[in-house]
């Protein structure tokens, strides 16, 4: 059976299946096709930008058996360069929250998130793009990793300012509520109820405030409950990735299951996985391979459609095989003809789809991924007859996302 490289650039999931969208695109070019088609439809943006660091950010990634045990990898990928080009950066960020603002809802809400260093032109490019009365929080997400400075108080707290498109805005803060055990009493008397519900309370201005302590208490604009340790097992690798409970506190006070959600500068694909972890739809949009390596790995058996650049791959190494009457058995063997000092046996496969080509998309009809939590892949996908191009997509290690039609099948 002959392999060959095949000049698609669109994965399309079956009717009805997908999840959501990511795009391998810089988020200028990918912000006219996303106006075109989902101007209006957007419930949530979320925006994590670069911040101007003057450092270039890496992922690690681990390869074989031992390293998935671990939980170390050997190979280091380049993510993403953050230049310190403020000029640059503002102006990324003018053109991206102008396109966000099209493709939200007249009742959907931004959140734009920043540091120290763009944190005053971030607020001024909001104002003006969303107008300053439709700034809703300024909210502090504060945080203890890192190291102390000594010539100054450490920095220890990134900015999310949280806008809404219009006044008839979607916000519901009872579905972030958190318990109120550790929540301080400010002093207040503690008492029990009649039926043995411990509580505080407090009296001022004339009127008695009670507050029990088994009910759920609504979240501030500093949150300091939304920490990630260098072990926790979420992590993914990627050196900026953001807590899965930051995004899902964002994304659960701001949409109702079924809303799009959409994230213009994506990175590790923590706001994706929240959004499908909790039944909302994706957007996703990162120029960076990692960053749909990335996401890949974090949603295993989630569906959704890919838009992808024609990138240079190795050549591959498939069989087919006729498996009952109606189904073709697709065997990865392998990867031939590759650079020097790349890695050349199985365990360069990431992930990989079967299917078919559909007016120049690809359609799978089976695929496997590693994951996080299974590292495992299986080489031998099945896929039913039909009247159509046979295609493998490949994902590896590195990055690569390609196509492979096959002939004679």
């Amino acid at each position: 059976m002959l392999l060959h490289t095949a000049n698609i650039t669109r994965e399309t999931q079956p009717k009805g299946e997908s999840r959501g969208l990511f795009m391998l695109s810089d988020v200028r070019d990918a912000l006219p096709a996303l106006i075109k088609k989902y101007a209006g439809s957007v419930q949530c943006v979320y925006i994590d930008p670069p911040f101007a660091t003057g450092r270039s950010f890496d992922m690690r990634v681990a390869v074989h058996p031992e390293e998935w045990k671990s939980g170390t990898g050997s190979l280091t990928a380049r993510a993403y360069d953050d230049p310190a080009d403020i000029a640059g950066l503002t102006k990324l960020l003018r053109e991206t929250i102008t396109g966000a603002r099209e493709l939200l809802r007249d009742d959907g809400l931004m959140f734009l998130h920043v540091d120290w260093r763009m944190s005053g032109r971030a607020r001024m490019l909001m104002d003006e793009i969303f107008g300053e009365d439709n700034l809703l929080n300024e909210i502090i997400w504060a945080y203890q990793t890192g190291g102390r400075a000594t010539h100054y108080f450490s920095r220890k707290h990134d900015t999310i300012f949280m806008y809404r498109k219009t006044k008839d805005y979607y916000f519901d803060a009872q579905a972030v509520s958190v318990p109120r055990e550790g929540v301080r009493a400010n002093h207040m008397k503690r008492g029990t109820d009649a039926d043995g519900r411990p509580y505080s309370e407090i009296r001022s201005a004339g009127r008695l405030y009670r507050y029990y302590d088994d009910e759920p208490v609504l979240p501030g604009d500093v949150w300091t409950d939304l920490n990630m340790q260098q072990k926790d097992p979420q992590r993914t690798g990627f050196e900026t990735q953001k807590p899965l409970k930051l995004l899902e506190r964002i994304i659960l006070c701001s949409t109702q299951p079924g809303d799009i959600v959409c994230d213009l500068m994506s990175g590790s694909g923590t706001t994706a996985d929240a959004a499908c972890a909790n039944g909302r739809q994706f957007i996703a949009v990162d120029m960076s391979p990692m960053a749909l390596f990335s996401l890949r790995r974090r949603l295993p058996e989630t569906l959704f459609d890919a838009v992808t650049p024609v990138c240079a791959a190795p050549d591959i190494e498939a069989h087919f095989a006729q498996e009952g009457l109606g189904d073709l058995l697709v065997t990865f063997s392998g990867f031939r003809g590759v650079t020097e000092g790349e890695e050349a046996g199985t365990d360069r496969l990431d992930g990989w789809a079967a299917g078919y080509i559909s007016n120049g998309v690809f359609v799978p009809a089976a695929q496997s991924q590693r994951s996080f939590r299974s590292p495992d892949i299986s080489l031998s996908l099945k896929i039913p007859f039909i009247d159509a191009p046979v295609c493998i997509r490949v994902n590896d290690i590195y990055g690569n996302t390609a196509f492979y039609s096959a002939e004679g099948t």
